[in-house]
């Protein structure tokens, strides 16, 4: 019985995560720094009581990355896999519809940003701003739809 419980109240809260699905960028309605990856396709997703994070992108060059992240969205920094800029990410939940994120690479900041998805679960805008693997300052607004 109390497992049961514990279970549900795990699911209802990821039920209530605005952010879970499949997102889809919108390149006509976000702008990218020329050096900045561009992620196509994110998708969150419950794995547990953890989140799992998955990103579908191409560099600068149009090569494709696929990376995920798997953790809780409690400010800790959790591994990241096939990102060629970060080692570790961390996301803290704000609200119902917002999060904050920061990537590290060996321990260092290079991207901090923040994801909001709007009222209607409809979209998500994702702005950030870090420094590419050359040092270069990147900076972008991307939005997704959600699938």
């Amino acid at each position: 019985m109390v497992w049961s419980l514990v279970f549900y109240f795990i699911a209802a809260s990821f039920a209530s995560d605005s952010n879970l699905g499949t997102w889809k960028l919108s390149e006509a309605k976000s702008r990218f720094s020329a050096t900045a990856v561009k992620n196509r396709t994110v998708v969150y997703e419950a794995e547990g009581n953890n989140v799992k994070v998955s990103f579908d992108a191409v560099d600068s060059q149009e090569r494709p990355i696929h990376s995920e992240w798997t953790g809780k969205f409690d400010g800790t920094d959790y591994p990241v896999a096939g990102d060629p800029t970060a080692t570790t990410r961390s996301y803290k939940k704000i609200d119902d519809h917002t999060i904050e994120f920061a990537e590290k690479r060996n321990g260092k900041i290079t991207l901090r940003g923040r994801v909001v998805v709007a009222t209607d679960g409809k979209n998500q805008t994702v702005t950030a701003i870090g420094t590419d693997a050359n040092g270069k300052k990147i900076k972008f607004t991307a939005v997704y739809d959600k699938e």
